[in-house]
């Protein structure tokens, strides 16, 4: 099985006591659970470039101070997903679901109460106090 390369941020509020997710639509895959925004990494970009296109064209910001937490791989019963986790310290625009899903600010130490895909579970519980 191939590796999809999906790129995601993870989007702090000032106080850093809060991040951004988004909820999927249910026709997709995963449907219905809350993710960190982000997407596919395109043939010839940088992880970099991947993620600030994605959260333009998602939720309409542009980061402007990011850096590298980490990458999982994780296998589903029909994909597999090698994701690259970013931390977004600040950005320019306000959020909003530019493909009409569900945006909300969660605090950290409410994240375990969202229902996240298995191959985000990790990075939940490393940003869980």
């Amino acid at each position: 099985m191939t590796f999809i390369d999906v790129v995601a941020g993870i989007i702090f509020d000032e106080s850093r006591h809060s991040v951004l997710l988004a909820r999927r639509k249910p026709e997709q895959h995963q449907g219905d659970l809350w993710e960190f925004p982000g997407g596919k990494q395109e043939a010839g970009e940088t992880q970099k470039e991947a993620l600030q296109r994605e959260l333009f064209e998602e939720i309409a910001i542009r980061p402007d101070a990011i850096h590298f937490r980490r990458s999982i791989e994780h296998r589903y019963d029909d994909k597999a997903v090698r994701l690259h986790f970013w931390d977004v310290d600040s950005f320019t625009g306000t959020p909003m679901g530019c493909e009409g899903q569900v945006l909300q600010w969660v605090r950290l130490d409410e994240l375990a109460q969202f229902n996240f895909p298995a191959a985000n579970r990790a990075i939940v519980e490393e940003l869980t106090p």
